[in-house]
């Protein structure tokens, strides 16, 4: 790309250094390049026109022919606005303004037919448009029915003139400049055989298209690109890797044939016999493993885990395990210890809370190699922490932990880098692990393990609550424990209609005077929350008033029953990793979705799959096409993707296929040489080193 894309803003006609500045801090567009960039995100159709009488609530902006009969001005001073009655052929609709009355008032001709452009609504039953966009029939010229650009604004920006139309003016402007230096980032052959438009025209048919299926050429265009350069990106740098970094050989299993034969209580699933393949075949290639192993709630990946630790210790190196929360460090240290103890091997655990002199011998033992495994938090992260030879490091619930912080823990070994695995219970839906772990191998464990039973959900309004507590009442007098999660600890005005803890708390008290209840929330102290997470543990209490701090949390076999209050409030990840704290032992376990009336149209898609399906990995589809990639993975998609005009909640397939293309191209051209890839390795040389996505026109 030539430096025309790296003019500044304030340079284009029109434009001035204030109002660059507030395009800058209001959408971050410094550049000729960010400008052009900043894409549509709908289009009006101008092309068509609705009757009066057709007019309704939900629909989007719209445009009708009608006459203007009558105008007045209503109210006084500031409350002042003007009203036309306009009508065609089927009927009558207000038109109103609020600001510019007296402007409005003159210019506006009575018995004058109008082209109105505007949103509208029904006002005590009747259609009305506010501030509508008029033109007069006799002067729209021929052939000016058009998909019409909306471009993202803000009210500042609009004080500067700079709402979607003035954007528009501007983008006009700037790509009759541009066309020129618009050029060609693609071979030949990946634009023939994706049939894909030429970039300069792609630029010109997203921003002002001619027509609804070249707009679509364009978006297929674009979206393509996109997404072919971040698989290139990430493909080369798992290459990269696999050629420059070595790993450790871990190829003797004494301990682990042992393990099996005599020590391993269960027989594992198919799923999980597959991923220990996967893993002991990067363990013996002498390249590092770069691993992620993504599995359900209760699937069995700690086993796996720990297996992986024991093929590491068999071959005289040390791992760790880092969990996000100090019960999860607990539970994985105290399910581990008891197979480690059998087998001789020495194992300890490093949390924030660890007494001093624990820590010391810890250290002492690190160093000298007698500590084969250490499970713990954050607090493994600490310089003080050194191995006398770490050889895997594997983090559960990875999105929790930070690029930084999972460098951390690889610098730790200065030889020679360890193996990494790492786990998540979040199910990733296909396209986004492909594009945020798409330099990483994937394993899946996707089965449950044998006698698990699947969790039976309903759900129930509010008003069926004492059936619901009849229920929990007989499962209690089986025996079983109930938890009980609510969205909010304390009540809010904002949120007056959710359930909140403190209140929820008294009336379950109320209602089981007979049984012991424990309460969790995110206020309390981690020794308080222990306190009440044991108790629970031990059957002391028999129902668990929570927030979703549990979400990620204690292992409790015996409780049977989850009642989620307000689950119209709760995300459908959220909602499955909440389900997923029942159903781990033998009896049968219910997931009780409670919820008022009021629904919105995702809130009960979220419901309804929840009650349909335990597959997560199906929820995790449905959760990225309501909630959208970024908020997702708590990564804004402009932070760690990027993205400009591709979505991965809808656009999979081609996700899918310009993957392949990126692969298909490393592996004939590895360093782009030939000729036929020029102008794939000249935009890409053209391009900062920081660069995320190196689709940007830079």
């Amino acid at each position: 790309m030539s430096n025309f894309f790296n003019t500044k803003i304030a340079l284009l006609r029109g434009m001035d250094t204030r109002r660059a500045d507030v395009l800058a801090k209001e959408l971050n567009l410094f550049t000729y390049g960010d400008l052009v960039q900043h894409y549509p995100f709908r289009y009006l159709d101008r092309t068509q026109f609705y009757n009066v009488c057709d007019l309704h609530d939900d629909l989007p902006m719209v445009q009708v022919k009608a006459t203007v009969r009558t105008k007045e001005l209503l109210g006084e001073g500031r409350k002042q606005r003007l009203v036309a009655k306009a009508q065609d052929a089927s009927g009558e609709v207000e038109l109103v303004w609020f600001k510019g009355v007296k402007w409005f008032e003159k210019w506006l001709k009575n018995h004058q037919e109008y082209i109105v452009f505007g949103k509208p609504t029904l006002f005590n039953g009747k259609p009305q448009i506010a501030h509508p966009e008029l033109e007069e029939v006799s002067e729209v010229k021929p052939g000016a029915s058009f998909l019409q650009p909306v471009y993202s604004s803000t009210d500042k920006l609009r004080n500067f003139n700079l709402d979607t139309k003035g954007i528009g003016k501007l983008m006009a402007q700037l790509l009759k400049l541009a066309a020129p230096h618009f050029h060609e980032t693609l071979s030949g052959e990946l634009i023939q055989r994706y049939a894909l438009m030429p970039k300069a025209e792609a630029m010109q048919q997203i921003h002002f298209p001619q027509s609804a299926d070249l707009l679509q050429a364009a978006r297929f265009r674009l979206k393509f690109e996109e997404l072919f350069y971040i698989q290139l990106k990430l493909l080369r740098q798992k290459t990269e890797r696999k050629v420059e970094l070595a790993g450790q050989i871990f190829d003797k299993v004494p301990t682990l044939t042992h393990f099996y034969k005599n020590v391993l209580p269960f027989d594992l699933t198919m799923a999980q016999k597959r991923v220990i393949h996967d893993i002991y075949k990067d363990f013996t290639a002498g390249k590092q493993m770069n691993r992620l192993l993504q599995g359900d709630v209760g699937s069995g990946k700690t086993i796996v885990a720990f297996i992986s630790m024991l093929i590491a210790a068999d071959n005289g190196a040390q791992s760790c395990m880092m969990a996000p929360t100090e019960i999860l460090a607990d539970q994985h240290y105290e399910g581990l210890k008891k197979f480690a103890d059998m087998l001789g091997i020495k194992i300890g655990k490093l949390t924030g809370s660890t007494r001093t002199s624990e820590r010391r011998v810890l250290h002492e033992q690190l160093r000298s190699g007698e500590l084969h495994m250490l499970v713990g938090t954050h607090a493994l992260l600490e310089d003080v922490v050194q191995f006398r030879n770490l050889g895997l490091t594997i983090m559960d619930e990875q999105h929790r932990f930070g690029v930084a912080q999972r460098s951390k823990l690889w610098q730790k070994n200065p030889h020679v880098i360890p193996h990494v695995l790492v786990m998540t219970a979040t199910p990733i839906p296909r396209t986004l692990a492909m594009t945020l772990y798409g330099d990483l191998d994937v394993s899946v464990i996707d089965e449950l393990p044998a006698g698990r039973k699947p969790i039976v959900t309903v759900h129930r309004f509010d008003s069926n609550r004492l059936k619901v507590f009849e229920f929990m009442r007989q499962q209690i007098r089986l025996g079983r424990q109930c938890y009980v999660v609510y969205p909010l600890i304390e009540e809010s005005e904002t949120m007056a209609e959710y359930k909140d803890l403190t209140d929820g708390y008294e009336s379950i008290t109320r209602a089981f005077p007979e049984y012991k209840v424990s309460i969790v929330h995110g206020r309390m102290s981690a020794a308080d929350k222990d306190y009440e997470m044991q108790r629970f543990l031990r059957n002391e209490t028999q129902i668990m008033v929570a927030t979703t701090v549990i979400e990620v949390g204690v292992n409790v076999p015996n409780a049977s029953v989850m009642v989620i209050e307000s689950a119209e409030r709760f995300g459908l990840s959220q909602l499955h990793q909440l389900r997923g704290r029942v159903g781990r032992g033998a009896d049968q376990s219910y997931c009780i979705l409670m919820s008022g009336y009021k629904l919105s149209k995702d809130s009960r898609t979220r419901l309804e799959t929840m009650v349909r399906t335990n597959n997560g990995f199906e929820i995790a589809d449905i959760d990225l096409k309501l909630r959208g990639p970024g908020d997702l993975m708590g990564t804004q998609q402009s932070g760690v993707l990027d993205l400009l005009v591709a979505d991965l909640a809808k656009d999979g397939k081609i996700l899918t296929e310009s993957r392949a293309a990126a692969q298909e191209l490393l592996n004939d051209d590895p360093n782009l040489a030939k000729a036929e890839n020029q102008n794939i390795r000249r935009h890409i040389e053209s391009l900062p080193a920081t660069a995320v996505n190196w689709s940007r026109i830079s």
